[in-house]
């Protein structure tokens, strides 16, 4: 049976998800997040983030989420700044540009953006006289942790906040994998932090243990007061909406989020120190689910009968770039499988 290590979202669910998924099937409830279940998975998130007056939205699936909560943000004439390697430029099928905004990219660095890189972005728009002419910078997007599975520390997030705020543009945070960042080793920023420091962010389901679902938080009033609709709109709305409160309320409950995360953090470390003890570095220090190597393209190809991973852009002459995901269901003895045909590979 062949290893599975792709991506985040192969498995179905957790099984205390799925448990209420069954405990719960046969009740009936009014639709659209109109229930109780609803009601209760909301506050136990608002409770997570430290924010009583925060709203919370659950949508359906990750690209539906970033292209409303956008689509929301942005007035018609504006833009939205993204690293050059954000997922809304790279891998969402331009649905940002289907919504009619323009994504306006900024050098990366490791899929981070640099808070004087916004800066001089928009300080240069606007000493352009022509600026009425241009696609307006109308918010921020960066992703916690990014598409390189690189975390902000606090003290970046802080600048990178304050220049969105001098400019009076919002700050939106792609969760899509927030738990395994917020369980990273080193990593120095709470739920509370994310919260208190960006306009509004979700937190990630798909990826996190959820069959489906994101939970969008608006931290700033003044935003999205409208959103409902909005969400309808994108073919975001699920009409059986406590199908994706119950999995929010689950995750929120026993600490299910954090352990979930933990364990797809603590696999990933298995095998990133397994390749750096056979002596192929890492090609990004992360410290989250995501690991990415640069390996011989025979090693590739013998190693890829087996196991299942990405080659992470155009594969090379001699050698290339891959990616292994771990999971909130990433078994340790299929790790462990893993390193062992690594190891035999290798003596060959």
């Amino acid at each position: 049976m062949k290893l599975h290590f792709e991506t985040d979202y192969m498995a179905g669910t957790h099984q205390e998800i799925l448990e209420r998924l069954v405990e719960t099937n046969f009740e009936e409830t009014v639709g659209y997040g109109c229930d109780e279940y609803t009601e209760k998975a909301v506050e136990l998130i608002k409770k997570a983030v430290g924010k009583d007056n925060a709203r919370v939205y659950f949508l359906v699936g990750g690209t539906q989420t970033n292209s409303t909560v956008i689509d929301g943000l942005l007035s018609r004439y504006e833009g939205v700044l993204s690293a050059e390697s954000g997922h809304i430029n790279v891998h969402e099928s331009g649905a940002i540009e289907a919504c009619g905004h323009k994504v306006l990219t900024l050098p990366q660095y490791e899929g981070k953006v640099k808070a004087e890189d916004v800066e001089k972005y928009i300080s240069n728009f606007y000493a352009d006289d022509t600026y009425l002419h241009m696609v307006a910078p109308g918010m921020l997007y960066i992703s916690f942790p990014t598409e390189y599975g690189a975390v902000y520390s606090k003290k970046e997030l802080q600048e990178i906040s304050s220049v969105c705020k001098k400019w009076n543009i919002p700050l939106y945070i792609d969760g899509a994998r927030l738990g395994y960042g917020l369980a990273s080793e080193g990593n120095d920023v709470s739920l509370k932090d994310i919260a208190d420091l960006c306009d509004v962010f979700y937190i990630g389901g798909t990826k996190l243990g959820a069959l489906f679902g994101e939970a969008v938080v608006v931290c700033n009033d003044n935003l999205l007061k409208n959103f409902f609709p909005l969400i309808k709109q994108h073919g975001a709305l699920l009409a059986k909406g406590r199908l994706l409160a119950l999995q929010f309320e689950t995750l929120f409950s026993n600490n299910l989020y954090e352990r979930v995360s933990r364990h797809a953090v603590d696999m990933a470390m298995k095998i990133k120190q397994a390749f750096i003890s056979k002596g192929y570095l890492p090609i990004v220090n992360s410290n989250t689910n995501q690991q990415f190597f640069r390996l011989p393209n025979d090693l590739i190809d013998s190693l890829s009968k087996e196991v299942g991973f990405e080659l992470w852009g155009a594969r090379g002459e001699k050698e290339s770039e891959v990616r292994f995901v771990t999971s909130w269901a990433t078994k340790e003895e299929d790790v462990d499988l893993l390193i062992k045909k690594l190891n035999i590979l290798i003596l060959k």
